[in-house]
């Protein structure tokens, strides 16, 4: 496939912001309602159940790829809940997490997102990312595609940082130490909120311990269009990002469903005291 121009990403924003913005308005309207509720890993005892679904999750993911496969018939779709691919080798890759955070969700805790990322050989070109509030106290779906500016909704954002504060907030995920770091620690529960967050220059950073690709290709285009600093760990150190890629293995497996890696965003200099640690 050729390279994306900019009126294919301008399409592509707009319509990934269409699907984030529906994303939204179903996850709303589930609100306040008793949910189905399944487990990624059960378990013997409540306290080691892992990894919540709801039935919100599901029916939002199939709704997108409905849409997607209406809209770019051919292109792939890598969704956290169902292992359909319906096109394996294209360029392009919508990344799809329909509900990130949804242990927050199913428990009614206001803080989560609907995140869409597109990549185009891997690396993200255009994201959307609905979060259920944001800087203007209310839910709005955050947006960028590559070259382009951060916005929120239907208008350019650029964040507005106080002078006179002096320890901003920093995201850190589960078993981060934080002791000496340079601000304050919150922890959300969702990544891709975090991402959207420290591109809104609400949170001055953040560092996410385990995150899959969906939950963070969203989040990388409206990060890099806010300026901040992005590097990942995939096990040989901290470095610059430039694409999600999977080394094959033994069998040549290249999927980028198995992507892993550790992330750290934000402001340059708490990224650098973040990728310090040795935690």
């Amino acid at each position: 496939m050729a390279e994306l121009s900019e009126r294919d990403l301008v399409e592509i924003e707009r319509e990934a912001v269409d699907l984030a913005t529906m994303a939204g308005a179903q996850i709303t309207a589930a609100l306040g309602r008793t949910l189905a509720v399944r487990y990624k890993s059960e378990a013997e005892d409540v306290q080691h159940l892992r990894d919540p679904v709801s039935e919100v999750d599901e029916d939002v993911e199939a709704r997108i790829r409905d849409r997607v496969a209406s809209l770019f018939p051919g292109q792939d779709v890598l969704g956290e809940e169902s292992e359909e691919r319906p096109g394996r080798d294209h360029d392009v890759v919508w990344a799809i997490d329909p509900i990130d955070g949804t242990a927050n969700f199913v428990n009614g805790f206001p803080i989560f997102a609907a995140s869409i990322g597109v990549l185009h050989r891997g690396v993200p070109v255009v994201g959307a990312v609905w979060c259920s509030t944001s800087h203007a106290l209310r839910s709005g779906v955050y947006h960028a595609r590559r070259g382009g500016r951060l916005s929120f909704e239907s208008d350019v954002f650029e964040p507005v940082l106080n002078p006179v504060v002096r320890r901003r907030l920093i995201g850190l995920g589960k078993g981060a130490d934080a002791e000496g770091l340079p601000g304050d620690v919150r922890r959300t529960g969702s990544a891709a909120v975090e991402c959207a967050f420290t591109a809104a220059g609400l949170l001055a950073a953040t560092r996410i311990e385990t995150p899959n690709i969906w939950d963070v290709a969203g989040g990388f285009p409206l990060l890099e269009a806010a300026g901040a600093a992005i590097r990942v760990d995939t096990g040989n150190g901290w470095q610059g990002f430039d694409g999600f890629m999977v080394e094959g293995g033994a069998d040549g497996e290249t999927d980028l469903r198995h992507w892993r890696g550790r992330v750290v965003a934000g402001t340059r200099e708490i990224v650098d005291a973040l990728c310090r640690r040795s935690d």
